[in-house]
């Protein structure tokens, strides 16, 4: 493992950065001594589970799928670093062509307009996700596990890290997959944030989909620092990295942990209108990779992280990616 020094004096472009992810990797940041440029969205007001969060230096305006606009923004900025966290994430969101458009089409759009600018990053770290494996379930997966994407989404990633691979060799990229991973803050159309919100009101009852599917549930805070570490990281460099816990846990494992936290029982039923068809069965991360390439990093156990989050004061204005 070879470790830039220090990320201090770098300038680091984010996008999404007053997103669920992006506010705690502008955070992590932030804490190196880094100046955070966020793009895409203005910081009008902060949500209260964003209150202790320090939030980016000053934030630009610019559509992913407007390559001029991002042109003027990365001349503008001239970032030392730039990292690519923005996207359409809600895997039941109703457009499938939004996918492509934002994911696909606006990464690209966001890495010519580095080449246009005539900067020279240090690094750029682009977000894809582990939705791409598909629904293998043959025990942890590693980075060496053939995609086999099983939804829009995950085939909207899977396209992006070809993309991607196009610029190997013209500017030093890392993309990382991240499982799934939650907090205070995030959206209740995904599955932790809404299991903890019935349980955290005491509600009597909830309707969810498979409660068998199992999934790798890290921490959002464990993300932002992986990301972090993997920036200081030259073996990271034309790398595509797992961020991951390595452990799975089924929708009913969560709800019993959220029951023995609080107390609280609710009756949860399966609504079928909730169950698709081409469910991710099983996912679970292989996380080696990112450990040899990072110092000292390690996720909480889901169950300090929900802990964490049911005890989170009340969660206006979540924020989805």
């Amino acid at each position: 493992m070879v470790l830039h020094s220090d990320l201090g004096s770098k300038r680091i472009l984010i996008t999404g950065a007053s997103g669920f992810t992006g506010r705690y990797v502008t955070d992590e940041l932030k804490a190196q001594g880094c100046e955070v440029i966020g793009l895409g969205g203005a910081e009008h007001s902060v949500p209260s589970w964003a209150a202790g969060l320090r939030p980016a230096d000053r934030y630009l305006q610019a559509d992913l799928r407007d390559a001029d606009g991002l042109r003027n923004v990365l001349k503008e900025s001239r970032p030392d670093i730039v990292i690519h966290l923005a996207a359409l994430a809600f895997v039941a969101h109703g457009n499938a062509d939004d996918f492509y458009q934002v994911n696909l089409v606006g990464t690209r759009h966001l890495l010519q307009a580095i080449d246009d600018a005539a900067i020279a990053p240090e690094r750029v770290l682009i977000a894809s996700s582990a939705n791409v494996y598909g629904n293998s379930s043959a025990g942890q997966l590693d980075e060496s596990v053939t995609p086999a994407p099983a939804n829009d989404y995950a085939v909207s990633k899977l396209g992006m890290e070809h993309v991607v691979r196009l610029w190997q060799g013209r500017l030093p990229c890392t993309v990382v997959r991240p499982f799934n991973y939650t907090g205070r803050g995030q959206s209740e159309n995904f599955l932790i944030p809404k299991i903890v919100s019935h349980f955290a009101r005491r509600a009597a009852r909830m309707e969810l989909g498979n409660l068998d599917v199992a999934r790798d549930f890290g921490d959002v805070r464990a993300v932002a620092c992986a990301y972090r570490g993997l920036l200081q990281s030259e073996a990271a460099v034309d790398r595509t990295v797992n961020v991951c816990s390595g452990i799975a846990f089924s929708l009913r494992e969560v709800i019993d942990l959220c029951a023995q936290i609080t107390g609280h029982t609710l009756d949860v039923s399966v609504n079928p209108a909730f169950v698709r068809s081409n469910e991710v069965k099983m996912l679970c991360g292989d996380n080696t990779l990112l450990r040899q390439m990072t110092s000292d990093w390690s996720c909480p156990p889901l169950r300090e992280t929900l802990e964490w989050m049911l005890t989170a004061p009340s969660q206006d204005e979540p924020l989805a990616a």
